[in-house]
C-alpha cells in the first residue's frame, strides 16, 4: 500500500513538480518540517505582530494585518504587502483585488475558508510603495513562524515582489511561475502565480493565471 509521502509525491510530480527527494536524492520520509513551539500558540503570534515596533511602518498603520482563513489550511497564499483597504480592514487582499481572488479560487473549487492568505509585511507602506528590504527582513520572522505553525502543502506566491523575495531571486515573475520552485526554509513546494491586482490591469495574463490554478487544482484533487 503507497505511503502518504509516496500519494504527496505523486500529487507534486502531476504539478510538474520535483519533490524533495528528487532534488537532493534522499527520501523525504526522512525530513521532517520543523514542528510549532507548542508554547507559542496562534494568538500569541498574532499579538506579537499587532505590537510590533520593530521597524517604522508601525508609525503609519492604522492596524497590523495578520492573515485570514483556516489554521488547518494545507494551501498559503503569501502576498507581498496591504494596500489601503487591507489596512484599514485588518484583513489582507480585500477591494477588487480581493474580489478577484476569490474568484480564482472559486474556479478551482476552493473559498477563503479552506485556504490561509499573509502578506509577508504585516503593515502598510505609505502609498502602497513597494516594500523595501530592511522591512521584509522585520516581518520575515512573523511569516516564518505562521507556517510553521501552519506546516502547509503547498505555498502559493502571489505576485513579483512576494515570489523574487521567498524565493531569493531575481528573475521576472513570468520566468519564475514557469520554474520549480521548494521554499527553502522548509522545504514546502511553492508555485509562482500573478497578483491579483497584475491581473485587474493586464487582463490578458488571466489565461496564464488560470494554467497556474489548473496546477493548484490538481494538487488538491
Amino acid at each position: 500500500m503507497p505511503t502518504k509521502q509516496h500519494i504527496d509525491d505523486w500529487y507534486l510530480q502531476t504539478m510538474g513538480i520535483q519533490t524533495y527527494s528528487d532534488k537532493l536524492g534522499y527520501n523525504t520520509a526522512e525530513i521532517d518540517i520543523p514542528k510549532s513551539d507548542f508554547s507559542q500558540t496562534w494568538e500569541s503570534l498574532r499579538q506579537r505582530v499587532a505590537n510590533c515596533t520593530t521597524c517604522p511602518l508601525h508609525q503609519t498603520r492604522t492596524q497590523t494585518v495578520f492573515g485570514v482563513g483556516s489554521t488547518q489550511a494545507k494551501l498559503v497564499f503569501v502576498g507581498e504587502a496591504p494596500g489601503q483597504q487591507e489596512d484599514l480592514k485588518g484583513e489582507p487582499f480585500v477591494g477588487r483585488a480581493g474580489q478577484l481572488l476569490d474568484q480564482m479560487l472559486l474556479a478551482i473549487g476552493l473559498k477563503r475558508e479552506d485556504i490561509y492568505i499573509a502578506n509577508i509585511l504585516k503593515c502598510r507602506p505609505p502609498n502602497n510603495r513597494d516594500p523595501k528590504p530592511e522591512e521584509q527582513q522585520c516581518c520575515t520572522p512573523f511569516l516564518l513562524e505562521q507556517l510553521k505553525l501552519l506546516n502547509p502543502k503547498l505555498i502559493i506566491s502571489l505576485g513579483r515582489i512576494s515570489a523574487q523575495y521567498l524565493l531569493q531571486s531575481n528573475l521576472p515573475l513570468g520566468r519564475l511561475r514557469m520554474q520549480q520552485h521548494v521554499y527553502s526554509s522548509y522545504h514546502i513546494p511553492l508555485l509562482v502565480t500573478y497578483h491579483p491586482a497584475y491581473l485587474l490591469r493586464s487582463p490578458a495574463d488571466k489565461a496564464k493565471a488560470w494554467e497556474d490554478l489548473l496546477k493548484i487544482k490538481r494538487f488538491i484533487a
